[in-house]
C-alpha cells in the first residue's frame, strides 16, 4: 500500500474513534476510557509514522511551501501529544469536563487530518512516484508493527 493511501487509512480510525468518544456520554466511563486508550495508540503511531518517514522526505523534496507545511504540521501534532492528549487523559471520563476537551482534540485533530489531505498529500504525490510512496507505504507498515508490539508490551508492563 502507498504511504498516503496508509496515512488515510489511519485518518479515517482516529476520526471513528474521535466521533465514538464525542458521541458517548458521562455514564459510559469504561467506554469513554477504552476509546482514549485506542486513540492515544492511534495518534501516537500516526504521528510516528508521519514524522519518521513522511514529512523527512516532503521536507527534502519540496521547496520553502513544503518547509513551511512541515513545520506547521509537526507543531500540530506536538500540540495534540503535548498538551491536548496528557489534558484529556488526565480528566475524569465521567465528567462534563472531559466532554468538552474530546471535543477540542476531535476539533484540532480534524481540521490537521483536513489540511493533510487536502494540501500536504496532493503535493505529495506530485514530489514522489508511485515506486517511491510504496517504499514509504511498505516503512510505514514495518514500524506500524513494530511500534504497535512495543505501545502494547509498555501499556501490559
Amino acid at each position: 500500500m502507498n504511504a498516503i493511501d496508509l496515512l488515510i487509512e489511519d485518518h479515517e480510525r482516529v476520526k471513528d474513534l474521535l466521533t465514538r468518544l464525542i458521541d458517548s456520554t458521562e455514564r459510559a466511563v469504561k467506554t469513554r476510557t477504552e476509546l482514549l486508550s485506542k486513540l492515544e495508540m492511534e495518534v501516537t503511531i500516526h504521528t510516528q509514522l508521519e514524522e519518521q518517514i513522511l514529512y523527512p522526505a516532503y521536507k527534502e523534496a519540496g521547496g520553502k511551501e513544503e518547509a513551511k507545511m512541515y513545520h506547521e504540521a509537526k507543531e500540530e501534532h506536538r500540540a495534540v501529544d503535548a498538551l491536548v492528549l496528557p489534558d484529556l487523559k488526565a480528566t475524569d471520563p465521567g465528567s462534563l469536563e472531559f466532554s468538552g476537551r474530546a471535543k477540542v482534540c476531535k476539533e484540532l485533530l480534524e481540521h490537521h487530518i483536513e489540511e493533510e489531505e487536502s494540501e500536504m498529500f496532493p503535493q505529495a504525490r506530485e514530489l514522489f512516484d508511485a515506486k517511491r510512496l510504496e517504499e514509504m507505504g511498505e516503512q510505514m507498515s514495518e514500524l506500524r508493527a513494530r511500534l504497535k508490539k512495543e505501545l502494547t508490551a509498555k501499556l501490559a508492563a
